[in-house]
């Protein structure tokens, strides 16, 4: 029977029966795997080879992650980050082109700038909202076309099926970071992505205790990402495995909850006469809601606000007595955060420019009303220093 969502979500990458009816996969620390024959360990015909290839462990979160993702199968890196890095250098040689989008993580750019031009790829940054236009952009050497969407801190949502079509009419593969939708939000194969990136350290595990990222593929994709895995030595702890499947039994019920949130933070944001603007893309007010709207099954809990000009002293003074939002870096657990971000010397093909300082807001899962209140007392403070 084919499953609906919140149902694999409960049951994808679980096999009790296999675990003397144990409901929860369960933990293997393992380093060495012995082999019970000289031709078995030269053929490798057993399921474990070593450790670094994986354990039963290791394998139920790669279903899970490649069943809720849609794709063909998936594997696991040590962070989010590192998820970008191995599929890019995966598919990646010297004398290669990526299209890599001007809105992507700040990290994910930092490595496009440094490690991969260093050795000989060509990395062009393009504009998110570039949509099917990003074919003149293509060359005979572009091999990867890079996607993020919504964008990092300024949120662009992407017109993901029209790049991917113009895309593949040149013959290259199409990468999405797929982090702040989700699964649960984001079919990424259904809109003709190649891979799929998450970093499972936000929403699928959501709480906050773990680094961990994915790489999810195509069968077509999936040889080249697997060697390229292989050889960079790839590998994840078990107990964080663990703690991320967990975490994903409660994705979807989570998601609501930030989604909720998140929205209605937002509106209230909007009327506040201390912003200027709120950049989240299920507000109507946001440039791309209408393909928000289209291609999205939901939005998760981080959005960014632009507050009107003022000085740092009136800013310290709202955010440094938050008693709810934390200061912190990561977005996905449970806990609201709101940290101030910096746009310059992250853009080279757009402009981003802002009215005031922004602030990048991570709905958490404490009552609406609180978050609220801590919220307005913190403006209160904001205009007591500006006077």
């Amino acid at each position: 029977m084919k499953q609906k969502l919140d149902t694999l979500i409960v049951t994808t990458g679980r096999d009790p029966e296999a675990n003397f009816g144990v409901v929860n996969p369960p933990v293997y620390h393992a380093s060495t795997i012995l082999y019970p024959t000289v031709k078995s360990l030269k053929d490798r015909s057993q399921l474990l080879s070593y450790g670094r290839r994986g354990t039963p462990t290791t394998f139920a979160l790669q279903e899970a992650v490649a069943a809720l993702e849609g794709g063909y199968k998936a594997v696991l890196t040590p962070s989010g980050l590192s998820a970008v890095t191995t599929a890019l250098l995966a598919h990646l040689k010297t004398g290669d082109h990526l299209l890599m989008v001007d809105s992507v993580y700040g990290p994910s750019r930092h490595f496009c700038d440094t490690i991969l031009k260093r050795h000989g790829i060509e990395v062009q940054y393009y504009d998110p909202r570039i949509g099917a236009g990003i074919a003149g952009l293509m060359k005979p050497n572009t091999t990867v076309v890079f996607t993020e969407s919504p964008g990092s801190v300024t949120f662009e949502v992407q017109d993901v099926p029209a790049i991917a079509k113009a895309a593949h009419a040149g013959g290259a593969l199409v990468m999405l970071d797929n982090t702040w939708a989700s699964p649960v939000f984001f079919k990424p194969f259904e809109h003709g992505v190649d891979v799929s990136i998450q970093a499972i350290t936000k929403y699928l595990c959501g709480h906050s205790d773990v680094m961990m990222g994915a790489i999810t593929t195509t069968e077509k994709a999936w040889g080249a990402t697997l060697a390229g895995h292989g050889a960079l030595g790839q590998c994840t702890a078990p107990d964080d495995m663990y703690l991320a499947l967990r975490g994903i039994r409660t994705l979807s019920v989570r998601l609501e909850r930030h989604m909720k949130t998140g929205i209605a933070l937002a509106r209230w944001l909007e009327a506040r006469p201390e912003v200027a603007r709120v950049i989240h893309p299920a507000l109507e007010s946001h440039p791309d809601h209408a393909i928000w709207k289209r291609d999205f099954l939901g939005a998760s809990g981080l959005f960014s606000i632009v507050l009107k000009p003022c000085s740092d002293k009136a800013l310290a003074a709202m955010l440094d007595h938050l008693e709810f939002y934390g200061m912190g870096y990561s977005w996905g657990g449970y806990e609201s955060l709101i940290v101030p971000q910096e746009l310059k010397g992250n853009r080279t093909a757009t402009l981003a420019e802002v009215e005031g300082p922004l602030l990048r807001i991570h709905a958490g899962l404490e009552d609406l009303g609180d978050l609220i209140a801590d919220l307005d007392a913190g403006f209160a403070r904001l205009a007591a220093a500006e006077r």
